[in-house]
C-alpha cells in the first residue's frame, strides 16, 4: 500500500502600505480570492501593512504626512509626483529616498522571512522596491509579483527582479512595455476588489436595510477611506438643489465630518444617510443610481463593478486626475472642476436618465469584479520559486 502524502498548501504573500485606503483594498481582494482558491486548505494567504513594521517617524512619513499633503497642498503632491516620475533611477533623489527605505524596513524582511512565502504579490511600490534589492542581494528565493492599483503607471513602480505585473488596462501594459518590462511579464487583469463584487447585491434588500427609498434616485458621495474633502459643504450644497433624490454620505474615518453630517442630516429628514467608516460599501452602492467620488483606482474599480456612473471631483494631482482622464474617456464619468460645476453636472445627469443609462451600461462592459481571481489564477500557474 502507497501512503498518499498531501502537497504543502501553497503560500502566497500580498503586501501593501496603508498610505490611502485603495492600497489596501486591494491586497485584502487577492488575500481573499487566495483563500477562495484554496478551499481546500491548498492555498494559504497573508496580507501584511508595511507600515506596521517600520518606525514611527517613517510610518508618520507614509501616512499621516502623505494624507495632509493631499488634503493641504495637493500641488505640492502633484510636483512630487510627476519630479519622481521624472528623475532617473541613478538621481540624487532616488538614491536617497532608496536609502531611507532601506534603513527603516528590515523588520519587515525578517516576518517575510519567518512566514516563507510561495509567492508576494505587491500592491504598493514601496515593498515591490524592497524586495528587488533582496532578489538582486539573493536575500530572497520566490518570485514577486507587482499588483498597479491606479489607471497609469508611475516609475516607482518599475523593479529589476519581479516576476510579473498585473495591470488595470492595455494602456497601462503599453506604459510598462515602454518602461522596458518584458510582454511576457505583463498581465492584463484590471484593479482587484473585493469578492462581494463580482454579484449586485439586490437593491430592495439593501435600501431596507439602510432605511432608504428604493424607488427614490440616489445619490452616493464618497470622500475615501481618509473621508477626504468639505463633504458636509457639499452636501448642503446638493441639498439645496431642486430635484428629487436622496443623497448617502460616506465620511470613511473622518469623526469631525461624521459629526456635521449628522447634524446636516436632521435638517433634511428623509434625504441624507450620513455613514462613517463601513465594510459595507457595495451595500450602499446598490442602493445608488450615480456615485460622487474622487477617481481612486479601487473606489472607480468598484463603482465600474457594479456598472455605476461616476462624477468625479476633487482629483489629487498626479495618479487621480490620470485615473479621472482615463474615466472620462472611457464615457462612464462626468468631472466637476468645483462646487458650481458639480451642481450643474447632478442636475444634468437626473434630468437626463437616458444619458445616466448609457454611463451605466458603458461602466458594467468596462468593469472587471474578478480582477483578484485572475490575478492569483496567474500567480498559482506560475508555480514557486525564483
Amino acid at each position: 500500500m502507497t501512503l498518499q502524502v498531501a502537497a504543502a498548501p501553497k503560500k502566497i504573500l500580498v503586501l501593501s502600505v496603508s498610505a490611502g485606503a485603495g492600497h489596501m483594498r486591494a491586497a485584502q481582494a487577492i488575500e481573499a480570492y487566495a483563500a477562495q482558491a484554496g478551499g481546500g486548505g491548498a492555498v494559504v494567504a497573508s496580507h501584511l501593512d508595511v507600515m506596521d513594521f517600520v518606525t514611527p517617524a517613517f510610518r508618520k512619513l507614509y501616512t499621516d504626512f502623505y494624507i495632509k499633503l493631499v488634503n493641504k497642498a495637493p500641488a505640492l503632491w502633484g510636483y512630487l509626483y510627476q519630479a519622481t516620475h521624472a528623475a532617473p533611477q541613478n538621481s540624487s533623489m532616488q538614491r536617497l529616498r532608496r536609502a531611507v527605505e532601506r534603513l527603516n524596513t528590515r523588520a519587515l524582511m525578517q516576518q517575510i522571512a519567518a512566514f516563507r512565502p510561495d509567492a508576494i504579490v505587491c500592491t504598493h511600490f514601496l515593498p515591490a522596491e524592497l524586495l528587488s534589492r533582496a532578489l538582486r542581494q539573493q536575500q530572497l528565493d520566490c518570485p514577486v509579483w507587482v499588483q498597479v492599483t491606479d489607471f497609469d503607471l508611475h516609475r516607482m513602480w518599475v523593479h529589476e527582479h519581479m516576476r510579473g505585473y498585473f495591470a488595470a488596462t492595455d494602456e497601462v501594459a503599453f506604459r510598462m512595455r515602454h518602461e522596458g518590462i518584458a510582454p511576457a511579464q505583463i498581465h492584463v487583469t484590471g484593479i482587484p476588489v473585493m469578492p462581494v463584487f463580482a454579484q449586485a447585491p439586490e437593491r430592495a434588500q439593501c435600501a431596507a436595510q439602510f432605511g432608504i427609498d428604493p424607488q427614490r434616485k440616489t445619490i452616493l458621495l464618497m470622500g475615501g477611506g481618509a473621508g477626504l474633502g468639505s463633504l458636509d459643504t457639499i452636501a448642503a450644497r446638493l441639498l439645496a438643489l431642486e430635484a428629487d433624490f436622496q443623497l448617502i454620505v460616506l465620511a470613511g474615518k473622518n469623526a469631525a465630518a461624521l459629526a456635521a453630517l449628522e447634524k446636516l442630516a436632521g435638517q433634511h429628514p428623509g434625504r441624507l444617510l450620513a455613514q462613517g467608516f463601513t465594510n459595507q460599501v457595495e451595500r450602499l452602492m446598490a442602493c445608488a443610481d450615480l456615485v460622487i467620488t474622487k477617481p481612486g483606482g479601487l473606489t472607480t474599480s468598484e463603482c465600474l463593478a457594479l456598472g455605476l456612473p461616476m462624477i468625479v471631483n476633487s482629483p489629487i494631482p498626479g495618479q487621480e486626475e490620470r485615473n479621472a482622464d482615463y474615466l472620462l474617456e472611457q464615457g462612464v464619468a462626468l468631472k466637476a472642476f468645483d462646487a458650481v460645476t458639480l451642481e450643474y453636472r447632478v442636475q444634468h445627469l437626473l434630468a437626463h436618465p437616458s444619458q445616466l443609462a448609457d454611463m451605466r451600461a458603458r461602466a458594467l462592459a468596462l468593469g472587471r469584479p474578478l480582477a483578484g481571481a485572475v490575478v492569483v489564477e496567474q500567480v498559482l500557474a506560475e508555480g514557486a520559486g525564483a
